[in-house]
């Protein structure tokens, strides 16, 4: 989507995909990573969720990217740490202790930080890009990530005719042909979760599954 679109989005307070939760898959499969403790996890398109916050609690040193100083500070303020500030290519970093956020665009970072994430947590980024954007983002981001990395990858599939995204549907063939050129993507968990998703049903939908993935460099 173009960037103005999700800036508007926290500007009107239309945020009814941030979760007031930790995120149960990240709970229960993120151990299946074995991503060492002191390790950098980038969140995409993190917003200001309290995921985040919970990879920091496990020893992790957290890099999130998003768009909107709105959620950024936000998120800081909520859960009440200070951050310094400072500006570089890529946007404007916020840091405190273990967790630091890039306010500026997922495209813009580089290389040398990609290559510095031993893990990452894609819950929200996926499944907010339209078609045509999400080979670029799987190629910028998953191809220069070091080759030991490990990542959870959350996605959505549902009819999409049923209803416009975002969220989009991304279902498994999609993730195979996204991922498959450098990365194994593993399903490890599918459900249809929309009993537990009343808002989805109310805008048409009859069928909603989250599928869950275990993502690794091909070796």
């Amino acid at each position: 989507m173009e960037a103005e679109f999700w800036l508007e989005r926290w500007r009107d307070g239309h945020t009814n995909f941030h979760q007031a939760r930790v995120t149960p898959p990240l709970e229960r499969y993120w151990p299946l990573l074995s991503v060492p403790r002191g390790s950098r996890v980038l969140v995409p398109l993190c917003g200001k969720s309290l995921d985040m916050r919970w990879l920091a609690d496990q020893g992790l040193r957290v890099l999130g990217v998003e768009l909107s100083p709105l959620a950024v500070e936000q998120f800081f303020e909520e859960q009440g740490l200070q951050a310094a500030i400072h500006e570089s290519a890529a946007g404007t970093h916020y840091v405190a202790g273990d967790i630091e956020i890039v306010c500026g665009d997922i495209f813009a970072l580089d290389a040398q930080t990609l290559a510095d994430c031993r893990g990452v947590f894609d819950r929200a980024a996926l499944i907010a890009l339209p078609p045509e954007m999400r080979a670029s983002y799987v190629q910028h981001i998953y191809s220069q990530l070091p080759d030991d990395y490990a990542g959870l990858l959350v996605t959505l599939d549902y009819p999409q005719q049923q209803m416009d995204g975002p969220p989009f549907s991304v279902n498994d063939a999609e993730v195979q042909a996204l991922y498959g050129p450098h990365s194994v993507a593993e399903q490890v968990y599918r459900r249809d979760t929309l009993e537990k998703e009343p808002k989805f049903a109310e805008r048409g939908l009859t069928r909603l599954e989250t599928l869950v993935y275990r993502l690794g460099r091909k070796g």
